[in-house]
């Protein structure tokens, strides 16, 4: 079963190597969700949301929101940033997807096995 939640951080970044807007300093609300996976359980739960909130509200959204990200993640991309919490969170959950949004309409995913 996977079981996922969304959590929301406002952060300032530039990528100094691009050539265009995004080389300047800029914001983003961004959008996270985590996905974790596990067997339903005798209470009818695979993960407990509850707790997937408290930890990555810990390891990584209270860390990053209102945040310079590039003091961070030095290239802070957005899949820089998916690697970055992916890493945050590796050993503490039983990780399937990292999925990070830049905008309504851009995002990055980073799942379980692919290259990190």
């Amino acid at each position: 079963m996977l079981v996922s939640r969304e959590f929301t951080f406002s952060a300032a970044h530039h990528l100094p190597s691009y050539k265009g807007k995004c080389e300047k300093l800029h914001g983003h609300t961004y959008r996270v969700r985590i996905t974790v996976k596990g067997e339903v359980d005798k209470d009818g739960l695979a993960f407990d949301f509850a707790e997937l909130k408290e930890i990555v509200g810990e390891k990584v959204i209270n860390v990053l929101d209102h945040s310079y990200l590039n003091e961070i993640i030095p290239v802070a991309s957005c899949e820089n940033i998916a690697l970055w919490v992916w890493q945050k969170l590796k050993g503490t959950l039983p990780l399937y997807e990292v999925r990070v949004w830049e905008s309504d309409k851009t995002f990055v995913s980073l799942r379980e096995g692919e290259n990190k």
